[in-house]
C-alpha cells in the first residue's frame, strides 16, 4: 500500500512537471476567522479543589489567519499552498502556524496534499460533521476555555473526546494524501505518514527522523470515503475512515542518578510495541430545513487487557428557521479505558443553540452546553466528577 501511495504521487508530481508551465499570474487569496464567545459558567464536583474557582464570566476567543495563494497552468494543474497562522499572541513561537501544505489538483487527477495535515480519514469524517449550531463545539475540546477537561478521555484526537480521531491521537504530522475526484458525489482518499511525534503527535521538523526510535508510531496508513448526494429534496451525506500504525516498543531504562556535573535521569518504564488502530463513521439527512446526523469513532491502543482503548458517538440536529436563524440540540458521549483495576474515565456534553446570520461572514450565536467529565478510580473507590453548566453567546467573522 505504502509502494502504491508514493507511486501514484510520483506519477501525478511526473505529469506536472513534465506538462509546459506558463506565465499564469498567482491568485494571492487569503481568509481565516475570528470566533469570540463570552459565557457565564458554573463549575462544581469532586473534581474542584477548595482552593479552585471555575465560576463567573469568561471570555474565549478562536481565531486563525489563512494564506491561500495558487495558480493554474495552462495543462489544467493547479498548485496551491495553504499556511494557517493561530492569530493569538499568547502562542508559542513554535505554536504559530497551525497546518501548513501544498496541494496539486485538476479535474481530472484528483488532489494530492503534501505537509502538515491531517489524514485522509480525517478529512473525510470532517466532511460530514454532526449537525449543530455555532462555532463552540462539544464534539471536541473547544468548551476547555470555560471548564477544565481533566483525564485521559480528552487526549486531542481521540474518540473519548471527539469522533475526529487519528491513529495514536497524530495531529498534523508530515504526510502524503491523495484524494480522488467526485464519482457522483463519491470521494475516496488516502493517507501515509513516516512517523507521528514520539510525545504530542506534533511532529514539524525537516531533518533526520529515528523511525525505530522505541515508544514512537510510524508507518501511519489511512483511508476515508465520502457520498454526497440529493434525491428529491433530500440531502444524503455518508462518510467512513480506518486507520492504523505501528508503535515500537519501549524497554525498561534503569535510573542514572545523580553526580557532580550530571543531573542524572529517571527510570523509564517498559512500554509494549503494536498495531494502534482508529476507524469511524458518520452519516447527516437533510429536508425541509431539518438537518439530523449522528457519528460514531473508536481507537484501539492495541494493549493488553484493553488500557487506552476508547470509544465516543455523538447526536445532533438543527433547523434552519426561514428567515436568519438556525436552532439546534446536540450530544457527545465518550468515553476511555484505563485497564484492569480502575474504572473508565468519561465525557459527557450536551448542547442548546441558536444561530442568527448577521450579513456576509458574520453570525452570532446563543447557547446553553451541560458538560460532565469523570476520572476513573481503582478498587470501586468513588470516581472523581468535574460539571459545569455554561450559558454563553458568541460574534463569528468568517472572511
Amino acid at each position: 500500500m505504502k509502494k502504491q501511495l508514493l507511486c501514484t504521487s510520483a506519477i501525478a508530481l511526473g505529469c506536472a512537471i513534465a506538462a509546459p508551465a506558463s506565465a499564469q499570474e498567482w491568485d494571492m487569496d487569503w481568509g481565516g476567522f475570528f470566533n469570540t464567545h463570552v459565557a457565564y459558567t458554573d463549575v462544581g464536583g469532586s473534581g474542584v479543589l477548595p482552593t479552585q474557582d471555575f465560576d463567573g464570566v469568561n471570555v474565549f476567543v478562536n481565531r486563525e489567519i489563512h494564506f491561500t495563494p495558487s495558480v493554474t497552468l495552462d495543462n489544467g494543474l493547479t498548485f496551491g499552498v495553504n499556511v494557517q497562522m493561530e492569530a493569538d499572541n499568547s502562542s508559542a513561537p513554535s505554536s504559530d502556524i497551525d497546518e501548513t501544505y501544498m496541494t496539486i489538483s485538476s479535474d481530472t487527477m484528483g488532489k494530492i496534499i503534501l505537509g502538515n495535515e491531517n489524514s485522509a480519514g480525517y478529512l473525510s469524517m470532517g466532511s460530514v460533521y454532526t449537525p449543530g449550531v455555532g462555532s463552540l463545539g462539544i464534539n471536541s475540546g473547544s468548551i476547555s476555555g470555560f471548564m477544565p477537561l481533566t483525564g485521559s478521555a480528552y487526549t486531542f484526537r481521540s474518540a473519548a473526546g471527539s469522533s475526529l480521531t487519528e491513529v495514536g491521537s497524530n495531529n498534523d504530522v508530515p504526510r502524503i494524501t491523495y484524494f480522488t475526484p467526485s464519482f457522483n458525489g463519491l470521494t475516496v482518499g488516502v493517507s501515509y505518514a513516516p512517523n507521528g511525534d514520539f510525545a504530542t503527535g506534533n511532529a514539524r521538523n525537516n531533518g533526520a527522523v529515528d523511525h525505530d526510535a522505541a515508544g514512537g508510531l510510524r508507518d501511519i496508513f489511512d483511508i476515508g470515503a465520502s457520498y454526497k448526494q440529493s434525491f428529491n429534496g433530500v440531502d444524503l451525506a455518508l462518510a467512513g475512515r480506518y486507520g492504523t500504525g505501528e508503535r515500537q516498543a519501549q524497554p525498561a531504562v534503569a535510573a542514572v542518578p545523580a553526580v557532580p556535573g550530571n543531573a542524572g535521569t529517571a527510570a523509564i518504564a517498559a512500554a509494549p510495541g503494536g498495531d494502534p488502530e482508529t476507524w469511524g463513521i458518520g452519516a447527516t439527512v437533510g429536508m425541509s430545513g431539518f438537518t439530523v446526523g449522528a457519528t460514531y469513532a473508536e481507537n484501539d491502543s492495541d494493549v493488553a487487557g484493553g488500557a487506552g482503548d476508547q470509544e465516543g458517538w455523538s447526536l445532533g440536529a438543527t433547523y434552519d428557521i426561514p428567515g436568519p436563524w438556525t436552532v439546534g440540540l446536540d450530544t457527545y458521549q465518550g468515553e476511555f479505558k484505563n485497564g484492569a483495576g480502575v474504572s473508565k474515565d468519561e465525557y459527557e456534553a450536551y448542547k442548546l443553540g441558536a444561530s442568527r446570520s448577521l450579513g456576509a461572514g458574520v453570525s452570532w450565536d446563543v447557547y446553553a452546553i451541560y458538560a460532565e467529565t469523570t476520572n476513573g478510580s481503582v478498587g470501586g473507590l468513588t470516581d472523581t466528577k468535574i460539571d459545569a453548566t455554561i450559558i454563553g453567546t458568541a460574534i463569528n467573522l468568517s472572511f
